[in-house]
């Protein structure tokens, strides 16, 4: 989750949108059609039928991220993430990865602070044999001590390279920390430093019961298939699973924030970097779209607000923002490099000029629209393959509670108007509301700096 990552994604959106942009409406994605099952130990499985395509894509969503974790334990959803590779009573160390090498598919995985996913593309024909691998992994996963030390040094090694050796991965590491107090939002994904080097075999036993249990997971497949074949192999393979009690609600929020908060990292580094964090809001609230089409207004394309405030100004090389569906109220995040020579300040503050003229001023309708159809040509291009599709139809499942939420939402963009997107900037924008995060250079490398230019 760091802005190069954030600006990479979004330069690979630019060219299919712009010309959408254009256009007073892009015309509106087909309805997709899903078929579902509920098995009796709470497992959901949703099927979207696609025969023009001979693959599958498989994936395995479990209601399990760093927001139900605690002090102590922080980053074992993440480390899980790795452990469901390595081993299980059927498939040994690295048999998961090789079945499917020689059925001619591929995996991956990804955890977030609100869910962990596990994602299968096979041909058709591989279609039970994922069955097989996913119910041996889900139920009799191993915990061989060596396996699990040798993790846990992959997992420290991915923490220094994504967190303590990276400039922007630090920085979002202290905005966090800085903008959630009571939230479990407050710790990173891939957990602390201590925490990783003290998870016992207990801890990983305990969590992986309450993580993995078939009430907490929604499989998604998309493809070459019949809903009654999977439905049949989900009988055969998943129901004989034994249900254990889902992770506990978390109830925890974060407290209203009374005034602006500040952080600042020195560490070595070319360039300065800044974040900005104002609280927003979760999934579920109706001005995530609104939120959404002032992400779009502020920085999508070259033609943005933002972009074209610090970018073309020659204030910063680059500028960024995000605000994306979470079980908890998130951040809406700006973030920009500053070019060499221009204080952070300046930058910071060209923001909020164009956030201003947003608080003061409707958007007129042309660049409304503008900004509402390159978010729906993001969503059409998703839906295009299967694997996407698998990925919104999950996510609905998971952070929206209905699948069909798919279905709605170029609906739920196209509703929104002028007055909200005032409305919103002024209830969120708020420099109470706010933390900024900033890096400033350190000209001088630690040993870590110095083994991270070389």
């Amino acid at each position: 989750m760091t802005s190069l990552r954030r600006l990479t994604w979004r330069s690979l959106v630019l060219a299919t949108t712009a010309a959408m942009a254009l256009c007073d409406r892009p015309a509106a994605a087909a309805p997709i059609a899903v078929s579902t099952h509920t098995l009796p130990n709470g497992m959901t499985l949703l099927v979207q039928e696609d025969p023009s395509i001979p693959n599958i894509a498989f994936y395995t969503f479990y209601k399990i991220g760093s927001r139900n974790e605690h002090e102590g334990i922080t980053g074992l959803s993440h480390f899980f993430e790795h452990m469901m590779f390595n081993g299980a009573v059927k498939y040994g160390k690295g048999e998961f990865d090789s079945s499917l090498d020689n059925a001619g598919g591929n995996n991956n995985a990804y955890t977030t602070r609100d869910d962990t996913v596990y994602q299968d593309w096979t041909p058709a024909s591989a279609l039970e044999l994922v069955f097989d691998l996913e119910a041996d992994r889900i139920q009799n996963l191993a915990f061989i001590p060596d396996v699990v030390n040798s993790e846990r040094q992959v997992v420290y090694s991915e923490r220094r390279l994504s967190v303590d050796n990276s400039n922007p991965g630090r920085l979002n590491e202290a905005l966090d920390a800085a903008a959630f107090e009571s939230s479990p939002y407050h710790w990173p994904v891939v957990g602390w430093p201590t925490d990783i080097e003290s998870w016992t075999i207990d801890d990983l036993k305990t969590y992986h019961a309450m993580a993995y249990s078939p009430t907490n997971a929604t499989v998604v497949v998309v493809g070459n298939v019949h809903a009654a074949d999977v439905f049949r192999l989900a009988d055969q393979y998943f129901a004989p699973i034994p249900a254990h009690a889902p992770p506990p609600p978390v109830r925890t929020r974060e407290m209203p924030q009374m005034g602006e908060r500040r952080v600042v990292v020195r560490k070595f580094a070319q360039l300065p970097l800044l974040m900005i964090g104002y609280h927003a809001v979760a999934a579920k609230d109706p001005d995530l779209y609104p939120l959404l089409v002032v992400d779009s207004l502020l920085t999508t394309g070259e033609s943005s607000r933002l972009y074209h405030a610090l970018v073309d100004a020659q204030l910063a090389l680059e500028v960024g923002s995000d605000i994306r569906p979470s079980m908890d109220p998130s951040l809406f995040t700006i973030e920009a490099q500053p070019r060499a020579g221009v204080q952070p300040e300046a930058v910071e503050q060209a923001i909020y000029t164009e956030i201003d003229k947003l608080r003061a001023t409707p958007v007129s309708e042309r660049e409304l629209t503008k900004a509402k159809n390159q978010i729906i040509a993001q969503q059409f291009r998703q839906l295009q393959t299967i694997a996407g599709r698998a990925q919104e139809i999950g996510a609905a499942q998971v952070f929206f509670g209905d699948w069909q939420h798919v279905n709605q939402e170029e609906q739920l963009v196209n509703a929104v108007t002028a007055a909200d997107v005032q409305r919103v900037v002024q209830k969120y924008f708020a420099r109470t509301n706010r933390t900024v995060a900033t890096l400033i250079p350190d000209t001088t490398p630690t040993a870590a700096d110095a083994k991270e230019v070389q």
